[in-house]
């Protein structure tokens, strides 16, 4: 139970700042471009790297409710990209580039007409 309300509690936060930051975007440049979307995945991605490869580096792997937390819920609440990054990094670094590139692929391309599914669907039904 512990687990899920370090998950909960982080992802609250991150998907709070991750409004806050699509809002001051939307302000700074416009809607005419998802500026905010992308440089949120970009950021999220980075922080995923930095902080994972601190716990290995400093904290030999620190505590599974540390990484919850933050990589997890803050991150994952800021952005699922992050997570989605990280795992194409643990493929790619298990030496599964073929995998990790499969992965990739299907993870984007599959998400896209998964959407665009889901708007037929509901655009055409009565």
């Amino acid at each position: 139970m512990l687990h899920l309300l370090l998950v909960a509690v982080g992802g609250a936060i991150g998907a709070g700042i991750r409004h806050l930051f699509n809002l001051g975007a939307l302000r700074l440049v416009g809607p005419n471009f998802p500026w905010g979307t992308m440089v949120i995945n970009i950021i999220g991605s980075f922080v995923m790297g930095a902080f994972i490869a601190t716990l290995s580096r400093r904290y030999g792997g620190a505590s599974s409710e540390l990484r919850l937390f933050v990589a997890t819920g803050i991150l994952g609440g800021f952005t699922t990209f992050s997570a989605f990054s990280l795992d194409f990094a643990t493929l790619w670094e298990r030496g599964a580039a073929l995998t990790a590139l499969g992965y990739a692929l299907a993870s984007v391309v599959g998400a896209i007409l998964a959407l665009f599914l889901g708007l037929w669907l509901v655009r055409t039904l009565p």
